[in-house]
């Protein structure tokens, strides 16, 4: 099964795909976000930029396509943080919640896999 987070109008879907065998179609099943993407660490890993306790991680593998926030700056919920280019397609990555930028772990032009940190923040 592979997970992603999508959004669309302005709303946060986790999607979940299971994969069947050869020639099966893969079933989705849409799920209203409560916390999209990241969610608050633990333990946060140190971050180059300063970590912050909230991850924000890649839901598909892409290319960094553009850095809209940096460092220090505040977020609302929804806010595009990031966005990456994904089959040809421009995704924002927004703010799971309202808080602080702490890091960003990425730079544009950057090939990151799924699952992979983009950015930390802190609420």
């Amino acid at each position: 099964m592979k997970s992603y987070t999508i959004t669309v109008n302005g709303n946060v879907y986790d999607v979940t795909v299971e994969e069947n065998g050869a020639g099966a179609a893969p079933a989705a099943a849409p799920v209203r976000a409560a916390a999209p993407v990241a969610a608050p660490a633990a333990a946060p890993a140190p971050a180059a930029g300063g970590a912050g306790s909230v991850k924000i991680e890649a839901g598909a593998a892409g290319k960094v396509f553009s850095i809209d926030k940096k460092a220090g700056d505040a977020v609302k919920r929804g806010d595009t943080i990031l966005v990456l280019e994904v089959m040809k397609m421009e995704t924002p990555v927004v703010a799971p919640e309202d808080g602080t930028v702490a890091s960003i772990e990425v730079s544009a032009g950057q090939a990151v896999e799924a699952g992979a940190l983009l950015a930390t923040m802190n609420n």
